[in-house]
């Protein structure tokens, strides 16, 4: 039996069909007619009004990380769209699922140049600046065509490798009528999974059985893929160690005696002299991108002498940066599955040489723990990095999930940050895009509202974004956000002295009167009691703890503004060039035989 609905109300039921709980946004003229129907609809998916549509994307991109659930956003046309596309890329850029609906202008002003209609090469051109964004985008310009695209769009949104599309719709066609069968769930019928045929899984048995030194390097296609319990099962299967990528990070408990860490720029010691001592790389949902590699510099964090197996849901990734041994198409859930079964009924052979290998791989472990020991102990003020990554961990819950935003901060939380459980530990590792950890926390709050969101930001992000806490405050989200106040953008200051000198700093510092003054920094505790959170300034390494307890304990949103030591060393085992610049070299290597 058909119904008869409005085109926006086509939109909302379909997207209740599949479940999807949250519509996050921004009114605008061009977005009015969908938000009526989600008004009429509010009872069955809840509508998140933001202060700044990136806030929406960031906030709809952390949902479906932490429930696997997509959400939805909606904006308006001209600048309200425009906005998003920060936060749609970054989703695009880490293979998170999300559904972005524009307004645009009505079909009957097509060509005609009216108010925010972008015109210069095509009517009503929105399709065309989302395209390089999404997975696909579709343009409905007629009521009858929505039910369809729906159905596809929600296809194509979580078949293989996961990512963002776009419905862009012009303003009458919320409005115009179309008799359709009523929606059903289509996404939930799907299997999106792949598995690799039985002789593949012999193949790489064979390789593995034939390693002296063999190594798991789990990538962000494995949380993506929801793979941590079958890469736990497996590697302890196998007894193989489990390097993962910087985005990777959090698929597997820290504690996990063959876990080793990140590889890469921002990796640990055990990961990135692992990854470049073995002589078989099982490596899963990974790319080989460039913060991972070392820019792919021979001998510091991948070898040439490795046999690398390489397994990813995305055809297009295999073989793309290093010469495979073998590659696979399959999700990471699905082959480390096939992998535990087939490894139980068919051992690999033990040898003296695996028992070394598994030998050296906890004394790396262990000399990089103690690496580390005298940072996260230091009282000194400006408070050390490793204090406070240190600080944070010995307070915030295990089951808490924690964000970090884009800075300096980020490259101490990826090499040091104790993830315990799977998909606890969120970044933006593709795009690198300043926001999402302050953002990302309101759509994680509403994802787990019975767990602890702590985002830990560089205080260049905050004030980007800090829109966030009023919007926090507005929906009685109890959101801890550690500003990490250093008092700049330190992280290409960093970068700066690496490839010019130490003297070149220039710009990346916040100063009175421009690029020459002292150094200067906003009051964000004052800043978030003006937006109706709490807001605390922590200058003692020894005040920290009990502020972060205080502040997990509140039913409001809080932000802790601490200032952080910018000239602190921290240890690097990787490399991150831009050519045709070379960035420094690893300065912590205590076993440099390959």
């Amino acid at each position: 039996m058909s119904n008869t609905s409005k085109g926006s109300g086509i939109i909302v039921d379909h997207l209740i069909a599949e479940k999807v709980p949250f519509l996050f946004g921004l009114c605008g003229h061009g977005i009015v007619g969908l938000m009526d129907a989600a008004r009429d609809r509010q009872d069955r998916i809840r509508t998140v009004s933001v202060h700044n549509e990136q806030i929406a994307g960031f906030a709809a991109d952390a949902y479906y990380r932490v429930t696997g659930q997509p959400a939805a956003t909606f904006t308006s046309c001209g600048p309200g769209s425009i906005n998003i596309q920060m936060a749609i890329a970054n989703a695009m850029f880490d293979s998170s699922a999300v559904f972005a609906i524009t307004g645009n202008i009505p079909t009957q002003q097509f060509n005609k140049g009216p108010f925010q209609e972008l015109v210069h090469h095509h009517q009503a051109d929105f399709v065309t600046a989302m395209r390089p964004y999404v997975k696909r985008s579709f343009q409905a310009t007629r009521a009858d065509m929505l039910p369809t695209m729906m159905r596809q769009a929600y296809t194509a949104m979580l078949a293989g490798r996961p990512g963002p599309v776009h419905l862009d719709v012009p303003f009458n066609v919320f409005e115009e009528t179309a008799a359709h069968e009523p929606a059903r769930p289509h996404g939930q019928r799907l299997d999106y999974r792949a598995a690799v045929p039985p002789g593949a899984m012999a193949r790489v048995l064979d390789l593995l059985g034939q390693a002296e030194r063999p190594l798991i390097l789990a990538g962000h296609g494995c949380l993506v893929g929801r793979a941590g319990q079958a890469l736990h099962e497996a590697s302890k299967a196998l007894n193989v160690p489990v390097a993962t990528t910087p985005q990777g990070k959090g698929i597997l408990d820290d504690a996990n005696p063959l876990y080793l860490g990140p590889t890469g720029r921002d990796g640990g010691y055990p990961g990135n002299r692992a990854a470049r001592g073995c002589d078989v790389l099982l490596a899963v949902g990974t790319r080989f991108g460039d913060r991972g590699t070392s820019s792919w510099a021979e001998g510091v964090t991948h070898g040439a002498r490795t046999r690398i197996v390489h397994i990813d849901i995305d055809p297009n990734v295999l073989g793309r940066n290093f010469d495979t041994e073998l590659g696979l198409v399959a999700d990471a859930s699905s082959f480390f599955e096939q992998l535990a079964d087939a490894v139980r009924a068919r051992p690999l052979p033990d040898s003296q040489a695996r028992r070394d290998w598994l030998s050296a791989t906890a004394k790396w472990r262990a000399l990089w723990q103690e690496a580390l020991g005298p940072g996260r102990g230091s009282d000194a003020t400006p408070i050390h990095p490793g204090r406070v990554v240190a600080e944070l961990a010995g307070v915030v819950p295990r089951d808490a999930v924690v964000l970090s935003d884009i800075g300096q901060h980020h490259s101490w939380m990826v090499q040091q940050w104790p993830v315990r459980d799977p998909g606890r530990f969120l970044q933006s590792g593709g795009s690198a895009t300043m926001g999402f950890g302050v953002g990302g926390a309101i759509g994680a709050q509403f994802a787990a509202p019975d767990r602890k969101v702590v985002a830990v930001v560089g205080d260049g992000g905050m004030l980007m974004h800090a829109s966030a806490v009023a919007t926090a405050a507005e929906y009685g989200l109890p959101i801890v956000w550690v500003v990490w106040n250093n008092k700049g953008y330190v992280s290409i200051r960093d970068l700066q002295k690496g490839f010019f000198g130490k003297d070149r700093e220039f710009a990346t510092r916040f100063r009175d009167r421009g690029t020459e003054g002292d150094l200067f920094s906003t009051d964000y505790a004052v800043l978030a009691q003006a937006m109706g959170a709490h807001g605390v300034r922590v200058e003692r390494p020894g005040d920290l703890a009990e502020q972060v307890r205080c502040a997990l304990a509140r039913d409001k949103p809080t932000v802790l503004d601490v200032r952080v030591d910018a000239d602190a060393h921290r240890y690097t085992a990787g490399a991150w060039d831009m050519p045709p610049l070379t960035g420094p070299r690893p300065d912590f290597d205590p076993d440099p035989q390959p």
